[in-house]
């Protein structure tokens, strides 16, 4: 085992913290505040190859390796989660994609997140399915060379900017998991209506929206593999995907628990700076150990992913113990910060409302445990 990262990591590394620290975290609260999304961030990241991170060079994307993926999240969540949220859509719109589809499809639809700079969004949950997908109501029945798709999804990112959906639905009169069919779906397709944007907790920054598919006639030829195939097309997707949520919890953990240490070293009460006393110093070794805990998780199912054994038992370790550890990181930091850490013009407030959905989002951290149990058990 060699944990060292090498020089082309640690310079991607290098280069995501700058333009966080730059061109992120100075307008985070902004966009936070506005409840706006960030495009122009979009644009500087792509310009400078921090954008469409899962897509490989063959169609027009950086081609990195998992680990520096990983490595990248990390850096923009500590900017801001909900930017960094907005812009790894992308990426998680382009996994059933590149796990289902054939060369055809996938040159179609992922050089236009690439060379075309267009945005897409990954459409699972529904308002009456979220962890429990094979409840899924929305149907796709074949009529002729097209598919009639007919449901509604919630809590979309990037639903109201995406040029494109990519959807999992059930085939009309049949229920088990082999029902399932994926497809892209474009925005302009008469029948699409996308819904108001969501009023938030955390993740402002990101548009969150539900979409509606009304007698929607979408191309067999935009069907992603087979017919049938698409529950297991989206739980492989989830399986590249759930360790960069990881990731995102591990920076927003980051984030906070930098702005705690800084805070104790300054703050002065009985006086003496807070980070003198004891109680103190345990929550912060505590934070410490275990952001390096979630972070050596998120980085062995990255390398994994990047060896080609995808492993759904260890993308839920990385994303479940990350998540509950940006959480107990953001809670113990707004503590430290006493009554201050309940005020906007502080950090680690934002940081507490971002770090809760990264328990909830791309399958919830009970979810994560029962994937796990399944697997020790079976």
């Amino acid at each position: 085992m060699n944990f060292t990262l090498s020089e082309e990591q640690q310079a991607v590394k290098a280069l995501a913290k700058e333009f966080i620290n730059e061109e992120i975290i100075p307008v985070a609260r902004k966009y936070d505040e506005a409840e706006q999304f960030p495009i122009e961030i979009m644009q500087k990241l792509r310009e400078c190859g921090l954008y469409n991170l899962a897509i490989p060079e063959a169609y027009g994307g950086p081609g990195i390796d998992k680990v520096s993926h990983a490595l990248i999240v990390e850096e923009m969540a500590r900017g801001c989660a909900g930017i960094a949220t907005s812009a790894e859509a992308n990426s998680l719109a382009s996994y059933p994609i590149q796990v289902g589809g054939d060369e055809a499809l996938k040159k179609r639809f992922l050089t236009r997140l690439t060379v075309e700079g267009e945005h897409a969004s990954f459409a699972l949950t529904e308002p009456g399915a979220g962890s429990d997908v094979s409840g899924m109501s929305t149907t796709v029945e074949r009529v002729g060379d097209e598919y009639i798709l007919n449901g509604d999804k919630c809590f979309i990112t990037n639903a109201s900017y995406a040029n494109f959906y990519v959807v999992l639905a059930k085939q009309k009169g049949l229920g088990d998991s082999k029902s399932f069919t994926a497809l892209v779906v474009e925005r302009e397709s008469q029948g699409v209506i996308v819904g108001e944007k969501e009023k938030k907790m955390g993740l402002r920054a990101s548009d969150t929206s539900s979409i509606s598919f009304q007698e929607v006639r979408v191309p067999v030829a935009n069907r992603i593999g087979k017919e049938g195939d698409g529950f297991k097309i989206f739980m492989k997707a989830l399986a590249h995907a759930r360790p960069m949520v990881g990731a995102q919890s591990v920076g927003i953990a980051q984030g906070a628990y930098e702005a705690a240490v800084a805070y104790a070293k300054e703050r002065k009460q009985f006086g003496k700076p807070i980070s003198n006393f004891q109680a103190v110093q345990f929550m912060l070794a505590d934070m410490a150990m275990n952001i390096e805990a979630a972070r050596l998780l998120v980085h062995k199912a990255v390398y994994l992913l990047q060896e080609g054994r995808p492993s759904p038992t260890h993308a839920a370790f990385a994303k479940c113990f990350a998540a509950d550890t940006a959480m107990k990181v953001a809670t113990d930091a707004v503590q430290i910060f006493g009554g201050y850490g309940y005020i906007r013009e502080y950090p680690v407030e934002k940081y507490f409302r971002d770090a809760k959905i990264m328990q909830i989002y791309e399958g919830t951290n009970q979810i994560q445990r029962v994937v796990i149990a399944k697997e020790i058990l079976s």
